[in-house]
């Protein structure tokens, strides 16, 4: 089925915000214009949280714990079950909010919202199985290990890919029995709102509570003494705040942060197949708008001039346009702010000399000049120690280095201060596994790249954060044991 522009524009909620089951009549933290990053039009307007909206939903969550809404694991595995049918059904609908908002392709979002499904489907399958175990004491004594939710999670999720990120967070959580408070990006709030309206229908009032905000609300939501668990998705400033704000009543935090992440593209590969691959992830892939994108291309010398002129054609065969038309392979940045600190980070790189543009550079004019579109944009011979090869731009721009060995390229991959992801290009598999395993990085891909898959773990190490989404550990950040001993003497 085909989802135009206006179909997006007819489905954008009113903006506002959803807590305890209910659609607040304004708020405290006042209203935000959104504009379509595509054509820079207005696309609405929405209300943002204040401290008077989190207290409510904080407490909201509170009483649906103690009403005993998700006590019954049975009942948590079927309003999973339940989310997961309601966001296939409103598929159409989550997608073009989110195409709409941040300019991700149609395509591109239809898979994002099928995954997000997944998630909660995979997660309903854990509600009823967070058993607990029996401790050997010795005596007459029973000693035992139960896992205990949380309570009141604060779930804070970003824009770049909005409707999976709630399903990162909230599934999990509910699997494991806590009530939710989901504060989505002020950048992305209406497919976050379209999510909130599935909630209404089949979620208990309080259970999860979606109210998007700035910088206020998340310090509010994380300084909270009513909060248990705060799960946080973004970057690295915003991610100390947070730390300082939890730090105030001792919450635990997860931290899913950013990446510059190293594809290694090793010799005994082929050029041009792994050319288009690393033009396509580093940059054309949601316009290199994802905290996991291999950012960093490293060739072995061998093949290095081969490798980059794969990477320069598929940069440039990239058809930037509309991304609701079908044949669009690279919509806009998520908006002008956001181009206007890409375009400037390129033009930096360039004043300092950190490499040799190769391709792009330039905001796409014509037609899309109202839009937020930046070209494919590519740098050869980059200094490794450069703030181009150590700094995640979050924009469509691929920085190149070529290497001579295989502890050169380990040595240049590992050499930033993130630990998000790392890419391994080669057919030699004893390869494979050595460079998997030096990689310091919480996820590694050889050959390819996996979309999230659920039952798998995903976090980073060192500057990319700590904590882990996904699978039974994914789960199991979301409840804190208890220990029982009985004397039976």
């Amino acid at each position: 089925m085909t989802i135009t522009r206006d179909d997006a524009l007819r489905q954008v909620p009113d903006g506002r915000l959803f807590v305890d089951g209910l659609w607040l009549e304004g708020s405290t933290g006042g209203e935000r214009t959104h504009h379509d990053p595509a054509t820079g039009e207005v696309v609405g307007k929405h209300q943002l949280a204040g401290s008077v909206e989190v207290d409510f939903a904080v407490k909201a969550a509170r009483d649906a714990l103690q009403r005993g809404e998700l006590a019954d694991p049975v009942r948590r595995r079927l309003l999973l079950s339940s989310l997961a049918d309601a966001i296939v059904a409103a598929a159409g609908d989550l997608a073009a909010l989110q195409t709409l908002e941040m300019g991700q392709p149609i395509r591109a979002t239809r898979a994002g919202v099928a995954l997000a499904a997944e998630w909660f489907r995979y997660f309903a399958g854990w509600a009823d199985k967070l058993d607990g175990t029996v401790v050997p004491a010795g005596g007459a004594v029973l000693d035992y290990v139960v896992a205990n939710p949380y309570g009141v999670v604060a779930a804070i999720t970003p824009w770049n890919g909005p409707v999976v990120s709630i399903a990162l967070k909230v599934a999990p959580a509910i699997a494991a029995g806590n009530a939710v408070v989901v504060k989505p990006s002020e950048l992305a709030p209406f497919s976050a709102l379209r999510f909130a309206r599935i909630c209404e229908e089949v979620v208990p009032p309080g259970v999860i509570n979606v109210m998007p905000g700035g910088p206020g609300a998340g310090h509010a939501l994380c300084a909270h003494p009513g909060v248990d668990k705060i799960s946080f998705t973004g970057g690295s400033s915003a991610a100390r705040a947070v730390a300082r704000a939890a730090a105030e009543n001792h919450t635990p935090v997860v931290l899913e942060l950013g990446g510059k992440s190293a594809s290694i593209v090793f010799a005994d590969t082929e050029p041009t197949v792994v050319g288009k691959l690393g033009a396509l992830l580093g940059t054309i892939q949601n316009s290199g708008q994802g905290c996991f994108l291999p950012t960093r291309l490293l060739v072995d010398r061998a093949i290095h001039d081969e490798v980059v002129a794969a990477v320069v054609a598929t940069a440039e065969k990239a058809r930037l346009g509309d991304p609701f038309e079908p044949s669009t392979t690279m919509g806009p940045l998520a908006g002008e702010a956001a181009c206007e600190r890409v375009l400037s980070v390129v033009e930096d790189a360039r004043h300092r000399g950190d490499g040799v543009l190769l391709t792009g550079g330039q905001r796409a004019g014509g037609a899309l000049a109202a839009g937020a579109f930046v070209q494919p944009t590519v740098f050869g011979d980059v200094d490794p120690a450069s703030p181009l090869a150590q700094e995640e731009i979050f924009g469509p721009v691929l920085a190149v280095m070529p290497f001579d060995d295989e502890d050169e390229a380990l040595a240049i991959a590992n050499g930033t201060k993130y630990g998000l992801a790392g890419y391994v290009w080669t057919n030699d598999l004893r390869r494979a596994h050595r460079v998997a395993a030096a990689l310091d990085a919480g996820y590694v891909s050889v050959n390819g790249m996996a979309a999230l898959p659920p039952a798998a773990p995903f976090g980073g190490w060192r500057g990319s954060g700590h904590g882990v989404e996904g699978g039974r550990w994914g789960v199991h950040e979301f409840v804190r044991l208890k220990n029982v001993c009985v004397s039976l003497g």
